[in-house]
């Protein structure tokens, strides 16, 4: 998901244009693109929308992404169901990444209409990893992680006590999918999407390009005003999420500047190319600020309020210590940061000496 204590505006060049300046409103759908149809759905967070999309699909309608899987985003769905599939109903539904945003309603969609779910493999298998909380996935793993990189007792039982989040908010994920994977071709409509792979903020999260329309659904690698959450999580303790962030986001780079892009944060936009290289500058920023904290040595706890300058919920410091530790691994794996481990078992960084 999308880091709600970081859910703020990044410098928005002028190259960027907004076609729409108003989202639908719940329950209607709004044309974005030939065949292309824009629904906003609600979320329970500081962030508290999600772009979602429907794309006609011969006598039926592929859907894009589903919402979180809670009772208003559902009712929502039935009034959608009755007034737009109608009775031509979900062909099928492409999952862009596991987040519980983006493949809440999947499970509930698809046994209600039999339509075959499409994602990455890795989206998929994360998926039911973190529902069943198998596989180093789970609030106590997470917590572990935290208490190795400096957070205080009190707030390590906060997360190790939040149970499952993931299964309150998501749907039993489907037993069964068809694999899409990097540059493969789906025809939707008559028309071929690309599928763009990338990386850093999920394991393999699809985005969707068709060049013929030149539209490019983006999911949550390419958003216009607030930057994607990238965070080191406890099932790769030592990754480098951040730096395949910032290579992923490159790929679009490529892309024809007058390029839709449809977010599932914020509008539509064009201007892909201003934005990943204010994407680039924010983190660039970001990472300035760490290198100099770090004269002396500190721990991820100690520099979120580098990163995050304002008071931090519980829900809000899980992805703060999640991005602090993705900048501080970005800088010990570019070796300008020493990584130390004290006799209390934690974590510290200092900046390297020339």
């Amino acid at each position: 998901m999308i880091n709600p204590a970081r859910a703020v505006a990044v410098d928005a060049p002028a190259p960027l244009s907004f076609p729409y300046a108003q989202p639908p409103a719940g329950g209607a759908v709004f044309e974005a693109a030939p065949g292309i149809f824009w629904l906003r759905m609600p979320l329970p967070f500081a962030l508290d929308h999600i772009n979602l999309w429907l794309l006609r699909d011969g006598d039926g309608w592929t859907g894009v992404d589903c919402g979180i899987a809670l009772p208003d985003t559902q009712a929502l769905w039935e009034q959608i169901f009755d007034e737009v599939l109608g009775r031509a109903g979900l062909a099928r539904l492409i999952v862009t990444h596991y987040h519980p945003d983006h493949i809440g309603n999947a499970g509930w969609m698809v046994q209600r209409f039999g339509a075959p779910l499409i994602m990455t493999e890795a989206e998929y298998l994360t998926a039911h990893a973190h529902y069943d909380r198998i596989a180093g996935y789970g609030a106590e793993a997470t917590a572990g992680l935290f208490a190795a990189n400096g957070l205080d007792a009190q707030r390590v039982s906060m997360i190790g006590g939040r149970g499952n989040p993931y299964r309150q908010r998501v749907s039993a994920p489907p037993q069964r999918f068809q694999r899409m994977m990097d540059g493969d071709e789906i025809e939707i409509g008559g028309r071929s999407w690309r599928v763009i792979v990338g990386y850093g903020h999920a394991p393999e999260h699809a985005a969707l390009y068709c060049a013929s329309l030149g539209v490019l659904i983006s999911g949550d690698m390419l958003l216009p005003k607030i930057s994607t959450n990238v965070s080191v999580w406890s099932i790769e303790p030592e990754g480098d999420p951040l730096r395949l962030f910032l290579r992923s986001i490159d790929r679009f780079a490529a892309l024809p500047e007058d390029t839709l892009v449809l977010p599932s944060h914020g509008l539509p936009f064009r201007g892909a190319q201003a934005r990943i290289a204010a994407l680039h500058r924010h983190h660039q920023d970001r990472l300035g600020e760490v290198l100099e904290s770090c004269g002396e040595s500190k721990t991820a706890a100690e520099l979120v309020p580098v990163l995050f300058r304002r008071p931090l919920d519980g829900h809000q410091l899980f992805f703060a210590m999640g991005e602090s530790l993705a900048h501080l691994h970005y800088l010990w794996h570019r070796n300008d940061l020493v990584r130390s481990k004290g006799p209390d078992g934690v974590h510290r960084f200092e900046r390297r000496e020339a």
